[in-house]
């Protein structure tokens, strides 16, 4: 057969745009797309009886007796079956299972599977299984395209390591993650968690949280309101008010690491150390603590230590407190050492050194390196000294070495008392007394009616004591070999109004702003704001008789 040459020259022009229409064939106007068909559920052999027929007008197979079906790498097998053939979906009653790619496994009583949109829903003692944990709960959704479980009506979550119970949950086939909320709790060998949001990777065992949670174990508690936990290594990582709990002591902050094995935790950020036991409070920047050791470290920002008791409160700021926990019976309350650049504050006391050791168990404090103390206008200063309390307020301070008191008259004169050791005796939050033992010396100014200097008595003895009332020297003792003498005011030279050493350090008196720094910050007070004044109302005024006035005279300065 032969065509002729125009026309088989046309169809050949035709032909690129034949195929490409019969490829993509032009849509109507105004059409939708068609909905995505899914693979057909296919019937696999086995069932025992098939019924077909039109039910409510909807045209569905009843099948009964080993049913089973298949569509992919999915499987489901029931007792019996209703299958929808106009819209590829099923209902299947008694013994249930779904198993997908031979890995995940869920079984119940009910169940209905669309296989367009490939959405089951399984429900009555419904049970998920993978080789990593077994799900039970009472409804389950499972959307096999995005591999998602969930359920809204409670859940019993085990694995072979922990337990976990909520009332919403997620779960990520794929990712073997799951999602919980509400009454969430967690149980692990070793500890108890409760929080109301979490996420569980069951894989790396890690637990993750986005909610206020508590931790309880055998060796204390940890809470948090962000974070996670390794149920294996049992390493918490916690932010958002973290806080480790035990017997005698709450360590807290912005962000805390604990790890359980090792029994050591850091937290950073707004630290504070709480001990149950006596009011006592640490703050600081960064915060270390070993549990087995009963030992915390407190550091960065000058932190510091807030003592309150009946009488008063002591605060103590260093560049590094350490407190260990007491070990009964000998030291129930615990010691805590604060090393350099350390900063005292009581209404009655303040003072500085580079080391100090505060026993809490017999309220005794050690002072090293440099120490000085005031008490109102008192200064006190030794190699080391020793502060002992009784009911909360001071009893004794113990002078060892190179003791010097200084202290202020009325008219800013400095008297002065040296020996090696020294004893000052309080009552009432002031000096009573003053026991000098070893090369004591002294140097009081003698006043009239405390207006002016009659003279100024010196003495050497080997011990004196020195009695006080209402904060002024009232008596001196000597005790051993004495030598004294008096110094009027016109024979009195510069070289005589100080003793050897002498040292006033009022400049370096921390105050209580000073002292507790930005952990214990003071509360700044409101200014307050003036009332705006009304503005005066203008009333016209009524017209006033002139009156006459005498001019008074003016003087004008004459001019130079």
């Amino acid at each position: 057969m032969s065509f002729p040459k125009p026309l088989f020259l046309l169809w050949l022009l035709l032909l690129p745009a034949l195929a490409w229409a019969q490829q993509r064939p032009a849509a109507r106007p105004g059409s939708q797309p068609a909905p995505v068909q899914g693979q057909r559920i296919e019937l696999l052999p086995g069932t025992q009886q098939l019924i077909g027929g039109t039910f409510n007008g909807v045209e569905i197979r009843k099948l009964i007796g080993n049913v089973s079906f298949r569509q992919g790498t999915t499987l489901l097998y029931c007792d019996s079956a209703y299958q929808y053939t106009e819209r590829n979906a099923l209902e299947a009653f008694s013994n249930v299972r779904i198993i997908q790619n031979d890995t995940i496994t869920i079984t119940g009583d009910r169940g209905t599977y669309d296989g367009d949109t490939r959405k089951a829903r399984m429900t009555g003692n419904v049970t998920m299984r993978d080789p990593r944990m077994t799900l039970t709960t009472q409804l389950l959704d499972y959307d096999l395209n995005n591999n998602l479980a969930y359920y809204s009506t409670g859940g019993h979550l085990q694995d072979p390591e922990n337990t976990l119970d909520s009332q919403f949950g997620y779960y990520n086939t794929q990712s073997k993650v799951f999602s919980f909320k509400r009454n969430v709790k967690l149980v692990t060998k070793e500890n108890t968690i409760d929080t109301d949001t979490l996420q569980y990777n069951t894989v790396s065992k890690i637990a993750y949280f986005f909610g206020p949670t508590r931790i309880k174990g055998k060796q204390g508690n940890l809470y948090a309101e962000n974070g996670n936990y390794n149920t294996i290594t049992k390493i918490s990582n916690f932010a958002r008010n973290a806080k480790i709990e035990t017997p005698n002591y709450l360590l807290g902050g912005d962000k805390l690491y604990y790890d359980e094995a090792r029994q050591y935790g850091v937290a950073t950020g707004r630290v504070s150390m709480t001990s149950k036991k006596d009011n006592l409070v640490i703050r600081g920047d960064v915060g270390r603590y070993w549990r087995a050791q009963g030992r915390a470290k407190v550091y960065g920002s000058q932190p510091v230590m807030r003592n309150i008791n009946a009488k008063d409160t002591l605060y103590l700021a260093a560049d590094t407190l350490v407190s260990l926990e007491g070990r009964p019976p000998q030291n129930k309350a615990g010691v805590i050492y604060a090393y350099r650049k350390v900063r005292i504050f009581r209404a009655d006391l303040q003072g500085r050194c580079d080391s100090l050791t505060y026993d809490r168990q017999d309220s005794i404090i050690y002072l090293s390196h440099d120490p000085v103390l005031w008490n109102k206008g008192n200064q006190l200063t030794a190699d080391s000294m020793q502060i002992q309390q009784r009911k909360g307020q001071i009893d004794q301070m113990r002078l060892f070495g190179h003791a010097f008191s200084i202290g202020q008259d009325t008219l800013l004169n400095y008297n002065q008392v040296k020996g090696r050791n020294m004893v000052a005796y309080f009552r009432d939050k002031s000096i009573k007394k003053i026991d000098v033992l070893g090369n004591a010396e002294s140097l009081y100014y003698a006043l009239e009616g405390d207006t002016a200097v009659s003279g100024v008595n010196k003495s050497l003895s080997a011990t004196m004591a020195l009695r006080f009332q209402e904060g002024k020297l009232n008596t001196i003792s000597f005790l051993t070999n004495p030598e004294a003498q008096f110094i009027p005011p016109n024979d009195l030279k510069p070289e005589d109004a100080k003793l050897k050493d002498f040292r006033w350090r009022a400049t370096e008196r921390p105050t209580r702003r000073q002292t507790l720094g930005k952990h214990f910050a003071l509360p700044t007070k409101a200014k307050k704001v003036a009332p705006a004044k009304k503005k005066p109302t203008t009333k016209k005024a009524a017209p006033r008789k002139p009156t006459a006035t005498k001019a008074k005279p003016t003087t004008t300065p004459a001019r130079k």
